[in-house]
């Protein structure tokens, strides 16, 4: 099923200058296309729209310990929270820890790596507000967390 995650400003990279009304063409766990959200849509039609408030772009690597929580699932979705669908293997030294990270589809790297939103590449896609908080995250082209 694919799906066109729009927002009003859309960056590629953390350091991309934004471009504006344009969106990201999800289809399974991968980008298809990047482009103008009209272009999509006429290409596109009747697929769904998911209109975001704030910037959208890549989701963040976390390269830090995980976030304190009761249980190694909160943890990982503490991370989400965040906007943040990898980490790296170095912060997943406990076994229950890297299993509920296999289970959200978290990317688990060897080392860092700037986040990209690229065709063909993995749909990992955070919408942050103005004040830097995420919006909204998106791992392996499903939604994990939508700030209410």
């Amino acid at each position: 099923m694919r799906t066109i995650h729009a927002a009003p400003l859309l960056r590629l990279t953390l350091d991309d200058e934004p471009r504006p009304d344009h969106a990201v063409l999800v289809y399974g766990d991968r980008v298809e296309a990047v482009a103008p959200l009209d272009e999509l849509t006429e290409a596109y039609p009747g697929v769904r729209v998911r209109r975001w408030a704030g910037t959208l772009g890549p989701a963040l690597v976390h390269d830090g310990p995980l976030p304190a929580a009761p249980t190694p699932r909160e943890r990982v979705h503490a991370l989400f929270r965040l906007g943040a669908a990898a980490v790296l293997a170095a912060q997943l030294p406990d076994p229950a820890l890297r299993a509920a990270a296999a289970r959200g589809d978290v990317a688990v790297l060897d080392r860092a790596c700037p986040p990209a939103l690229v065709p063909a590449g993995r749909a990992d896609l955070a919408v942050f507000g103005d004040d830097g908080s995420c919006l909204a995250t998106v791992v392996a082209g499903r939604l994990v967390h939508r700030r209410a």
